[in-house]
């Protein structure tokens, strides 16, 4: 265990995992708006309206897996671990290489109110998913799903 890396509680962990759905979720969002706002010929709204339809498909069969073995593997900690434990190791991986996704498709000449549709489907199910994160740290479930509580 390193020295120079906080231990925190597992409910601390899940804080900190829904709290940085939310900030990449609206950092998103906040991208998706100014290039919306800055193209004048589209609808704006049928754009906004297309990437939350989107939104509702990824967060339902995409990230709330993600954010149940999260979770679970949270759970399955020690009381006290590393702050940094708030994901998983390969996923450390996984973000930069969806960085560098969205670097290139940012470069890539791509209309930008196209990438705005991604962009508010992807941080819209960022920040839905994050909810179950707040739900359990509120109610100390060990559960995820409220279904799977007796």
């Amino acid at each position: 265990m390193n020295k120079f890396v906080p231990l925190v509680t597992r409910n601390f962990l899940i804080l900190l995992a829904g709290y940085t759905w939310v900030c990449v979720g609206t950092m998103m969002i906040y991208r998706a708006y100014s290039w919306l706002s800055a193209a004048p010929e589209v609808n704006y709204l049928i754009y906004a309206g297309c990437g939350f339809s989107i939104a509702l498909l990824i967060h339902h069969f995409g990230f709330l897996k993600i954010v149940n073995k999260n979770l679970k593997r949270i759970h399955d900690l020690e009381e006290k671990a590393q702050v940094t434990s708030f994901l998983h190791k390969k996923s450390y991986l996984l973000i930069l290489v969806m960085i560098a996704m969205g670097i290139l498709l940012r470069s890539s000449g791509l209309p930008k109110h196209y990438l705005a549709v991604l962009y508010i489907g992807i941080g819209s199910a960022l920040i839905m998913s994050s909810f179950r994160y707040f739900r359990v740290s509120i109610t100390g479930s060990k559960n995820s799903h409220p279904a799977e509580q007796g």
